[in-house]
């Protein structure tokens, strides 16, 4: 299992077209069993990796936020909604929300300070025990170098779906 985010990220370009080509494999494989592969490749892998090691998550990702979840943290962490949303978020013309920096302002030692209380964004990623992952295939393959999860999960795929890698 590889953990190290410099060596996942060479690996990923190393794996560019090899990853081309099994996107288009697992467009061609049966949804259900694919997913059932991956929810169960995802209960045994991501048990084995500390995501406070890396937190690269909170490092790297755009949070989009709703105005529920900015008032319950808001509540939370007993702070008027006004200062919260100046302090924390950054508002799109069309009503979006988003945390105003990257990495997010609640990491602290590769730790969420606000975990219990965290945005759903936060807690469905890498959102591999969701359904549905044949629709996902572009979220799941630009995550892949950013996430030792997916990365191990999809190389794992490779495998238990026999995929064979054609040369170019």
């Amino acid at each position: 299992m590889e953990i190290n985010l410099e060596i996942i990220a060479r690996i990923s370009e190393i794996k560019e077209n090899e990853n081309q080509q099994f996107i288009s494999f697992i467009k061609n494989q049966d949804s259900k069993e694919i997913d059932r592969l991956v929810f169960e490749l995802n209960k045994s892998i991501s048990v084995e990796i500390d995501c406070t090691q890396c937190a690269n998550c909170c490092k790297s990702l755009m949070i989009n936020v709703t105005d529920e979840e900015a008032n319950h943290l808001s509540n939370q962490i007993k702070q008027s909604r006004k200062i919260f949303d100046e302090k924390y978020l950054e508002k799109g013309n069309n009503g979006t929300m988003i945390m105003n920096t990257i990495p997010c302002h609640f990491l602290n030692d590769n730790k969420c300070l606000v975990y219990e209380h965290r945005f759903e964004g936060c807690k469905e990623f890498p959102g591999l025990h969701l359904p549905d992952f044949k629709k996902r295939l572009f979220t799941i393959f630009m995550h892949y170098q950013r996430c030792p999860i997916i990365f191990n999960v999809v190389e794992k795929l490779k495998l238990v779906t026999n995929f064979k890698k054609k040369n170019p």
